[in-house]
């Protein structure tokens, strides 16, 4: 009698969702990365009288309430 030979699909599916998981992982650090040094060369890019005079018209609003 010949060996049933079964095909060992499951763990190469779970091998491939877990590469693919990874992946999309990777990517999410990556983006999240992205957003948080753009964020950070937006405020950066202010000069210090700029951020003087927000801070000033933020304390007159915080007052007038």
């Amino acid at each position: 009698m010949c060996p049933v030979v079964v095909p060992d699909i499951v763990p190469d599916m779970a091998k491939r969702w877990v590469k693919w998981l990874g992946m999309a992982g990777l990517a999410g650090v990556a983006a999240t990365g992205a957003v948080i040094a753009r964020q950070e060369r937006e405020r950066r890019s202010y000069t210090p009288e700029q951020v003087r005079s927000r801070l000033h018209e933020r304390l007159t609003e915080a007052e007038q309430e």
